[in-house]
């Protein structure tokens, strides 16, 4: 049924003024790691829209919007849908407990998402070398980047449609910081998109790398042969 995958990779450059919204943290000792006994390597998925429990170990904030499962007309599946009127008041985060962390420490964070050509923001909290717990926030509706001590503010362009949004942690770490990236601790991902995956990786995988669940397809008469749906912008530069 499904024949065309999402192929070009998405550029997420850092910028994005501070709003205020932020991660409720758990004093660093009394934090549980999720994924801290889980063998990490390959790919590690928080989100898929298809799954039955897609937002199992997710939270969900809604303030003048919502936050449901609907099918998208371009692929013809089950993805997330994210609106809201604010950015700020409508979002998931992972995990959904405060005195959790996620204890990924895959540097790649991918997300299948649609631009629904409206704000989009989203926010990664990680920890570096130095133990000191950085943010890194990117949106759709900035053009400059901010470097604070605890927190990276950047630009994200997004193409029409389905994007694959491609985001090196380590990477941001290092030109942000001047430190290692160790692991990350929380996401979350505001209005307004679509979402139909988010994984970790140990690398970029090309395409013929990816396993068949982690492609987006489009349905076999949505294009012409040989058309490809644009994907996502990969985050350079600090």
């Amino acid at each position: 049924e499904f024949i065309k995958p999402l192929k070009r990779s998405h550029d997420t450059s850092p910028s994005t003024q501070a709003s205020q919204f932020f991660f409720k943290q758990c004093p660093d000792k009394t934090c549980i790691e999720m994924f801290k006994d889980t063998f990490q390597s390959g790919f590690l998925s928080v989100l898929y829209s298809i799954g039955s429990k897609p937002l199992q170990i997710w939270t969900k904030q809604v303030r003048n919007g919502h936050i449901k499962r609907i099918t998208d007309n371009d692929i013809q599946s089950l993805v997330l849908e994210i609106v809201g009127t604010n950015v700020s008041t409508t979002y998931i985060t992972c995990p959904a407990e405060s005195d959790k962390t996620l204890g990924i420490k895959l540097p790649f964070l991918v997300m299948i998402i649609k631009n629904l050509k409206k704000y989009f923001t989203f926010e990664v909290q990680i920890l570096d070398d130095k133990n000191v717990r950085r943010r890194f926030r990117a949106s759709n509706y900035q053009s400059t980047t901010r470097v604070k001590p605890f927190i990276c503010t950047m630009p994200m362009r997004l193409d029409e449609g389905w994007n694959q949004i491609q985001f090196n942690l380590s990477d941001f770490t290092r030109r942000a910081y001047g430190t290692n990236y160790i692991e990350t601790l929380r996401i979350q991902i505001h209005a307004n998109c679509r979402i139909r995956r988010v994984y970790f990786s140990d690398r970029l995988y090309t395409e013929d790398e990816l396993p068949a669940e982690f492609k987006l397809f489009l349905p076999v008469g949505g294009q012409k042969s040989g058309d490809k749906l644009p994907a996502a912008t990969q985050q350079q530069a600090v």
